[in-house]
């Protein structure tokens, strides 16, 4: 996938007749939980994981260089604003990443999770696009808000299938390690269960997968990032914190400003592509008629550059202890 280019009269367009027709961004979501039957609830076809063979971001003849971009956010609860904040703001996401030079050719892939424990549809994948159909990608998605009130999501089983089923040139052709931003306001599973790995992605993986493991696995592939944005139910939450810095390092970014989601996610790939310093892009957002600009900055304020490459060191992964030690609910213990 990846081919075409982004337009943002296109968006615009998209945008008036659904204005016009009385419908929103996310008229399947919509449509769904309005009048479906909970029990009957699934994921759109074109993002439904079951199945799932590889998302693919490949290189091409009109995009040579291709950057693998991931952003999944967490649909349950509180967490449900974010990827209508989000549609909302693809115009700034493009802007920054094209006009300002911070990426020729991106491919996004926009994702969702949920809590395989309870919830209908724990995860949904999109693919990688550069062009609006990743609008419609994240028009499709079901915003559940389900969650199992234990402040645990099944953030585990989506970087799974994007350590297992993704393939990404800009890795394999370049050994650059493309960028996904994980959304959310819980902390993880303290692995991967293969009881769920098989009903919902219908792999046959045939013992549980400790989450430190799998997170050394996709980070030959990605850059991970965790996004804790203010209005989520566990904002500054101390164990969620201190559970992400444990697994990300430096790498868990909190966000005060909902609305700055898109500008921060462009400017920490903008550090990470070594295309700007802090300051230019906080510039940049400032030249574009952003007010994100305070936000961004404190957010992105201890962030290093030069993420990008497969040899720069990464931050520390918890050890084989520390991923025997799980507390309760298969969380891992501080």
């Amino acid at each position: 996938m990846g081919s075409g280019t982004w337009s943002t009269n296109v968006y615009g367009a998209a945008a008036s007749y659904r204005a016009a027709a009385g419908t929103s961004a996310f008229d399947y979501s919509d449509r769904t939980t309005r009048s479906a039957p909970r029990h009957t609830w699934a994921a759109h076809p074109s993002l439904d994981p079951h199945g799932l063979t590889v998302r693919e971001s490949r290189d091409s003849d009109e995009h040579p260089t291709s950057l693998a971009v991931s952003v999944l956010f967490d649909v349950t609860g509180s967490m449900g604003a974010v990827p209508r904040v989000l549609q909302t703001k693809l115009p700034e996401l493009f802007g920054l990443l094209l006009r300002k030079g911070y990426v020729e050719h991106p491919q996004i892939l926009f994702g969702a999770v949920g809590d395989a424990t309870c919830d209908r549809v724990p995860l949904q994948l999109g693919q990688f696009e550069s062009d609006n159909r990743m609008d419609d990608d994240l028009g499709n998605i079901l915003l559940e808000g389900g969650g199992g009130g234990q402040m645990t999501e099944s953030y585990e089983l989506a970087l799974y299938a994007m350590a297992r089923h993704t393939s990404l040139d800009c890795h394999e052709k370049r050994g650059r390690r493309g960028y996904l931003f994980l959304i959310g306001d819980e902390m993880p599973y303290g692995k991967v269960k293969a009881r769920e790995v098989r009903a919902v992605l219908g792999d046959h993986l045939t013992e549980d997968l400790p989450l430190p493991v799998l997170l050394a696995e996709l980070r030959q592939k990605f850059e991970v990032y965790f996004i804790v944005p203010a209005g989520a139910a566990h904002v500054g939450n101390s164990a969620v914190l201190g559970t992400w810095r444990k697994l990300l390092g430096q790498n868990v970014i909190e966000l005060d400003d909902l609305d700055a989601v898109c500008e921060t996610i462009a400017l920490t790939i903008g550090l990470g592509e070594e295309a700007i310093d802090l300051a230019a892009g906080l510039d940049d957002l400032a030249d574009i008629g952003s007010d994100a600009g305070a936000s961004v900055g404190r957010a992105l304020a201890t962030l290093g550059g030069g993420r990008g490459t497969v040899a720069r060191s990464s931050a520390p992964l918890l050890d084989a202890a520390d991923a025997a030690d799980a507390g309760p609910g298969g969380t891992t213990r501080l």
